[in-house]
């Protein structure tokens, strides 16, 4: 069996998922997600429309179409109207999730099961935070993806022993599918994954996302990659398409709205673990990526906490 230059990367992928939810379009109308602090994986059960994402083209979304956007992303999905009637027939009548739902005009529905991941290799994490572009896969083209998706429909909608842990199976199985296609593809939203391969720029990355709050600068990353500061700083722009500080401070912010989200620490904390000196700092750039203050992103967090504990 011939090995391929990925085959090392794409074998050591682990993959986790929150619990899924059905997102349900009624009529023509929109249903704005916003900012996730996690990658957002979207999966059409009945339906057409689109996924609208801050400075991208729209994405068109059919039944089974697989969509993976990218963590901080803002997007909403779109339904035209004028589709499907009822509730899909893949979706199994026992399907209890959570649901948000959007209504307007016209009649047609669309059905979109959706969930936030979290990707990286054995023994790190956060690498999905390196995806910078959307995915997108037609399951309808891949048996294996079609497969694993309705298993993982049905899982969702059954109680059996080890439920999580065969949904994290059928997702990664998704996952390297649609990683693989890109890549064989040559799509340049994936080149950071061809980087991986490079012993040097892993080295260097992995420090990066095993702890992002370490005062790492371009000398000490250029020394856990074994080169120079200027050739450490040239080779990591072309394999990422951006400067390594650049992506340091965007992989600070992502852990930040992780913890926020999760409550797992007063917002000083937060800022401190994730490496900003001052919380005034902190503060402007968490602002500048998502959009509100960090007090504002954490209680937004506990209110939907709130309305989960009421549903339960």
């Amino acid at each position: 069996m011939t090995e391929h230059p990925h085959d090392r990367i794409l074998d050591a992928l682990e993959i986790s998922a929150e619990p899924f939810a059905v997102c349900a379009l009624e009529g023509a109308c929109s249903l704005g997600l916003g900012r996730v602090p996690r990658a957002t994986l979207h999966y059409v059960l009945g339906g057409q429309g689109d996924v609208r994402l801050t400075g991208h083209a729209p994405l068109r979304l059919a039944p089974g179409r697989l969509v993976l956007v990218p963590a901080a992303m803002r997007h909403s999905l779109y339904n035209a109207g004028g589709g499907q009637v009822g509730v899909p027939a893949c979706r199994p009548a026992g399907l209890d999730l959570e649901a948000h739902v959007a209504r307007g005009a016209a009649g047609g529905n669309m059905v979109v099961l959706c969930s936030t991941i979290s990707l990286g290799l054995r023994g790190t994490h956060g690498l999905i935070d390196l995806l910078r572009a959307p995915l997108s896969l037609d399951t309808g083209g891949s048996p294996v993806a079609a497969q694993a998706m309705a298993a993982l429909v049905a899982e969702t909608g059954s109680d059996r022993p080890g439920q999580r842990a065969m949904v994290r199976a059928l997702l990664l199985q998704c996952l390297i599918e649609m990683l693989r296609a890109r890549l064989e593809a040559g799509d340049p939203g994936v080149t950071w994954l061809a980087a991986l391969a490079d012993p040097g720029l892993w080295r260097a990355l992995r420090v990066m996302l095993d702890d992002p709050g370490t005062p790492h600068t371009l000398d000490s990353l250029g020394a856990a990659a074994g080169m120079s500061r200027s050739r450490f700083a040239a080779r990591f722009r072309a394999a990422y398409g951006q400067g390594a500080m650049t992506l340091l401070r965007d992989l600070r912010l992502a852990r930040a709205a992780q913890m926020l989200s999760e409550r797992r620490a007063p917002v000083e904390m937060v800022a401190r673990a994730v490496g900003f000196r001052s919380r005034s700092a902190f503060s402007r750039a968490f602002v500048a990526m998502w959009g509100e203050t960090p007090r504002a992103f954490r209680g937004r967090g506990d209110q939907a906490a709130e309305r989960a504990q009421k549903l339960a």
